[in-house]
């Protein structure tokens, strides 16, 4: 009886392990992420000289902010939102939205300009999206969104920089 226990508490806790590195993703899915190449890459020290900390963790670390928490949020002006990480230009202000999900949406965004990757962290299925210049993390999007294009590109708005439109002349 004692060897059935300890048996049991073994399988028990193998299986615990293993669905618990489930839920995180696998090591495969991380290294074809770090072996993908971008036009502009820098070594980790680099990115952390020119990054705020929020914005390392967001962009190179995949972290999320907490909603509500960017000032891009209730950004309304005309002009592009761009990477924080190389300003490549992803999102024009017209295809902004309020999703009420907390954080800044768009249903559309600059073409050619965002990748997109599978995402199976947390148990989860999803498709992330990264700057196509730098691959810094931008956040996911999920295909509840306003028409055109029924799309929501749920991004974190501290990996953005916005830019306003230049005043027209008259």
């Amino acid at each position: 009886m004692f060897d059935r226990r300890i048996l049991l508490t073994t399988a028990a806790g193998l299986f615990g392990l293993s669905a618990f590195r489930w839920l995180r993703g696998s090591p495969a899915e991380a290294g074809e992420k770090a072996a993908e190449k971008f036009e502009i890459e820098k070594t980790e020290a680099e990115w952390r000289a020119q990054l705020t900390p929020q914005q390392y963790e967001i962009l190179r670390n995949h972290g999320t902010e907490r909603p509500g928490s960017s000032p891009l949020l209730k950004e309304h002006r005309k002009g592009v939102f761009a990477c924080a990480g190389c300003d490549l230009p992803l999102f024009a202000s017209d295809t902004k939205f309020e999703s009420g999900t907390g954080w800044p949406s768009f249903y559309q965004p600059i073409e050619g300009n965002v990748g997109k990757t599978e995402d199976r962290t947390y148990g989860m299925l999803r498709t992330e999206v990264h700057c196509r210049r730098c691959g810094g993390h931008l956040g996911h999007v999920f295909d509840d969104g306003p028409k055109p294009t029924g799309l929501r590109y749920c991004i974190d708005g501290f990996g953005l920089v916005f830019h306003p439109a230049a005043a027209s002349a008259t």
